[in-house]
């Protein structure tokens, strides 16, 4: 099926049926300032594929759970507090990824230390380590087969791991889709960065593995790269900064830096998911 516009006009339309007519999908559509094309969710990925050269903007899949959560930042009573896209690119020009991100993360360690300590919680103080929960030294390296199963996450239901009947992508008005997040005023909630450490961490990874951000839920994006890590060591490396940046994906997911280096190695797929 063609790709099917329904824009700004979303919020006026009538007697459209499927997700896209219900009331709560037409309120969290109703001030999004972007273009938004509908598709089935099984061809999501191909239709990203043809609007990034369609010249209406840097397409970004967006997630169907809690869609509406995404697309907080647009209603009226958010947008007083938006920091300015052009404020955040500028934000994200002047950061050294990852490590203004890591220097960040100590700083916060350290007030949480300092706060525990003032209430007399010393049950929570616990020795700052740079790797993470059950990743010791002598922990073997598990080599993996390719994991491209999941793909594009943000448009398969969580239960029946199938593509859901529709799905919608964003056409951002740039050229740089590694300004999306920005775009978006997405990220800065519990250990989630701010948007532009997001824009930061896209640029580097673009110029390094060919990242490109296809998918963008209200806690998760996936992302999918043209070029993956050829060594361990560089596997190593690279999971280290991902850990920086999203520790959920180790800590209450692959369970160590080894695993999540192999699956680097493994994949032309990364997925990012902020508890």
């Amino acid at each position: 099926m063609s790709p099917r516009l329904i824009g700004l006009w979303l919020g006026e339309a009538s007697g459209q049926g499927g997700s896209a007519g219900s009331g709560a999908r037409m309120a969290a559509f109703a001030n999004f300032p972007y273009e938004i094309v509908e598709t089935h969710g099984e061809d999501a990925l191909a239709t990203w594929e043809a609007l990034k050269t369609a010249g209406r903007g840097a397409p970004v899949v967006l997630g169907e759970e809690e869609l509406d959560n995404l697309l907080v930042p647009f209603d009226p009573r958010a947008r007083a507090r938006q920091t300015p896209i052009a404020e955040i690119l500028a934000a994200a020009d002047a950061i050294d990824f990852p490590d203004d991100l890591r220097r960040l993360r100590h700083e916060e360690h350290a007030e949480a230390v300092a706060y525990f300590k003032t209430i007399g919680a010393y049950g929570f103080i616990t020795d700052e380590a740079d790797a993470p929960l059950g990743d010791w030294p002598e922990a073997p390296w598990r080599e993996t087969g390719p994991s491209d199963a999941d793909e594009l996450s943000v448009v398969y239901d969580v239960m029946t791991r199938q593509p859901k009947p529709t799905a919608h992508i964003a056409l951002i008005p740039t050229d740089d889709p590694t300004a999306i997040p920005a775009y978006m005023h997405w990220g800065n909630w519990n250990e989630c960065p701010s948007s532009a450490y997001h824009v930061a961490a896209l640029r580097l990874w673009r110029g390094r593995y060919g990242a490109e951000l296809v998918g963008l839920a209200s806690n998760a994006m996936n992302l999918r790269v043209s070029r993956r890590p050829a060594t361990r060591e560089e596997a190593l490396e690279l999971a280290r900064a991902q850990y920086s940046y999203c520790n959920d994906i180790v800590d209450q997911g692959v369970r160590s830096l080894r695993a999540l280096a192999a699956g680097l190695m493994a994949s032309h797929w990364w997925f990012f998911w902020w508890d």
